[in-house]
Order: structure tokens, then sequence, then C-alpha cells
């Protein structure tokens, strides 16, 4: 059996895991990513935990793959890194190599998610597949006969800034009418506060009891469960644009999976039934012919399997 770690670099927690050929985690744990010591810092840090957990369960680590925020090229060189003072353009692979003497690869952390998803979880068995990630933004990663489409600067697969509106809604990303605007969480939470702002004789605003600075995308998906025809009309509204996007993709992607993951994702059914309906508008009717549209399976957990997928 070959095993591998895989890490999940965040803003404020980094995991780690140790993982087997087959996707399975051995173990894993979880450091402080602490960015302001340096880049160095946090690696040797990393290289340490994974040699603690190695030896924990007599094991030998054949390679190390890594989720970074940030573009990333040939799965080496970060060109910008979000959330971290760290110098752009550098060498992480090489870096990590350096202090472990271990072969690293390393990819964004949405797209090693995909690639976790299409590997080992949702999208096992499919040559190809998207996942969007949905949740304070909007990811994704693009997944075509075994490979990652990064892109010539490592910026492929952002999903989110693709346009929808014109001069449209403003997105963190500074740009207007972006997916992510409109499908994220933060989006529906901006557009169901603006409407519980001139109507308040609904049961969403009864569940938050007249606060809208404690509403949260669940509560809205909640409250439509319920029968609220003023939280129903939001998930409408949600499910068209989601189904815009998704069809847009559809017809220049063509795969066989949409995997749907993040918080938003949750809502289940009272969101996905409308969007499968809605898809009949934006995607070509050749693109939606044995699609099929499925919920991400590995959780937490997706970041640390993703990772290693990239040396496995």
């Amino acid at each position: 059996m070959k095993y591998v770690a895989g890490v999940d670099l965040g803003g404020t927690n980094t995991k780690i895991g140790i993982v087997d050929t087959e996707g399975h985690i051995v173990e894993s744990t979880s450091i402080k990513t602490d960015s302001m010591r340096g880049i160095e810092d946090t690696f040797t840090r990393i290289w340490r935990s994974i040699e603690d957990l190695a030896k924990k369960n007599s094991v030998r680590v054949e390679g190390i793959g890594m989720g970074i925020p940030g573009p990333v090229v040939d799965q080496s060189v970060v060109t910008f890194f979000a959330n971290f003072p760290w110098e752009a353009g550098t060498d992480c692979s090489q870096l990590m190599e350096r202090i472990s003497g271990i072969p690293t690869k390393l990819d964004n952390d949405v797209n090693v998610i995909a690639l976790g998803e299409a590997r080992f979880g949702a999208g096992r068995g499919y040559r190809s597949s998207v996942t969007i990630a949905l949740g304070t933004g909007v990811g994704g990663g693009i997944y075509v006969d075994g490979k990652l489409i990064s892109g010539m600067t490592g910026a492929g697969g952002e999903i989110g800034h693709m346009k929808l509106v014109k001069d449209g809604k403003l997105c963190g990303c500074g740009q207007r009418g972006c997916f992510e605007a409109y499908t994220s969480a933060t989006g529906i939470i901006r557009e169901a506060t603006s409407r519980l702002l001139v109507n308040k004789t609904n049961a969403l605003y009864e569940r938050i009891g007249g606060d809208l600075s404690v509403l949260e995308a669940k509560d809205i998906f909640d409250a439509a469960r319920e029968g609220d025809e003023f939280s129903l009309d939001i998930v409408e509204y949600e499910a068209e644009y989601l189904a815009m996007g998704i069809g847009n993709i559809l017809n220049i992607i063509n795969p066989k999976a949409i995997i749907l993951g993040g918080g938003v994702a949750l809502a289940g059914d009272i969101l996905l039934k409308p969007l499968r309906e809605k898809l009949k508008k934006y995607a070509m009717g050749a693109t939606l012919d044995g699609l099929e549209i499925l919920q991400a399976e590995l959780g937490n957990e997706g970041g640390v399997v993703g990772a290693s997928a990239l040396v496995l």
C-alpha cells in the first residue's frame, strides 16, 4: 500500500492527513497556519506534523500534495497568495521538497477538492466533472479525462466570476454581475435582506426575530421547506441564476457530472428540484442527456483527500 500526505492550507488553520491509495485518511491533524511567521516556518511545521503522523502509524510517505488559496502554475508556482503575506511567484513545490526531501505537487484549494470528488467522491468513475463550491463565495474545479483544467496562469476554474448580468450586482472580486454575486450564500442573504426591508409579513422575518443581522442562507431554505411563499420566491431566484451559470458550464464543458458542495448545496431538493427544471432554459439539450447533478461526498475531508490525489 502506498501512502502520501494531503495538506489543506487555510488562512487560519492547516489540515494535514496521511492518505492511502484508495483515498482513505489513515489519520489527520490540524495546526495553526501562522502565515505571518513566513512561508518557510509554516512549511517546516507542516512537514514535522507529517513526520509525526507517519511515525505514529508506521508508514512511509512517498509524496506530498497541497491545496492552497490562489492560482497555481504547473502544480508548483503560486502566482499570488490569497490571505497570506507571502511573496508572489514562489515555487512552493521546490520549497517543500527542499524541506522534506519528498516529491511535492500543489494546486488551488478548490481545484484539489474537485480532484478529490472526481477520484474518490461523488464523481468517481466519470471521465469528466465540474465541482462547484457554493459557500460564502463560489469556487469551482474542472476535471476532464483525468486532469484538472488549471489554465495558463493557474486561474482556470474560477467559474464564480463568469458574468451573468451586465453591470449587475457588485461581487467580492470588485467586478459586477458575477455568478458568485447571485448564487453564493452571501448573494442569497443580500437578496433576502433587501426584500425583508420592504416586506416583514412572512415566516422568514419571524424566524429571525426581525433581526436581519443574524440571517443565514439556511434560514431561507428552512422557511421555504415549511411553505413560506416569501422564502420560496428567494429559492426560485437562487435556482434561476444557478441554472443560468451551470447552463453556461454545460454548454462549454459538457461534463458527465455537476457536483455541488458547500453550505448552499446542503439545501437539497428544495433547491435542486427547481434547478433541474430551469436548466432546460439555459443548457443545450445534448448537454443534459445522461447528466448527473450530485452532492459532494467528501465534506470537510475534501481538501486533504483531494490534495493527496495530486501525487497518488
